[in-house]
């Protein structure tokens, strides 16, 4: 697997990952022209999303209509380190959510790769190469 990030002028920095352009911008307050999320930004919504598709493939699977179900995500952050240090992820179902399958919605949303991956980080190397 491979991604190859390119810089687009200014401060975009997109990624490039199969045929799809994943674009990222600074905001105009930090020098960007804010024309795309911060990559900061995605990094958060990978973590809601990737819990969103784990809650509409369990409610798929079983016939349950995802019309009126959302995910509200709230980071709580430490001024002191700089750092989001709790995330929040509140499952919102409409009354007619089936009883018995509550307890089993919030395991499918705990299934979530990228959280699974924050909770046993991948080694990052960074390196140089020429030519």
């Amino acid at each position: 697997m491979e991604m190859v990030i390119s810089f687009e002028g200014g401060k975009i920095v997109n990624a490039h990952y199969k045929d799809m352009i994943i674009k990222t911008d600074q905001s105009v307050s930090a020098g960007g022209e804010g024309s795309a999320p911060e990559p900061f930004t995605l990094f958060l919504a990978s973590i809601g999303t990737c819990a969103g598709i784990y809650v509409k493939s369990f409610c798929d699977q079983r016939g349950i209509s995802t019309d009126k179900i959302s995910l509200v995500q709230s980071m709580s952050y430490n001024k002191e380190n700089k750092l989001i240090e709790k995330i929040n992820i509140e499952i919102r179902l409409p009354d007619n959510f089936p009883e018995k399958y509550k307890e089993a919605v919030i395991k499918a949303a705990d299934l979530c790769t990228v959280k699974r991956h924050l909770a046993n980080p991948p080694c990052i190397e960074v390196k140089t190469i020429t030519g």
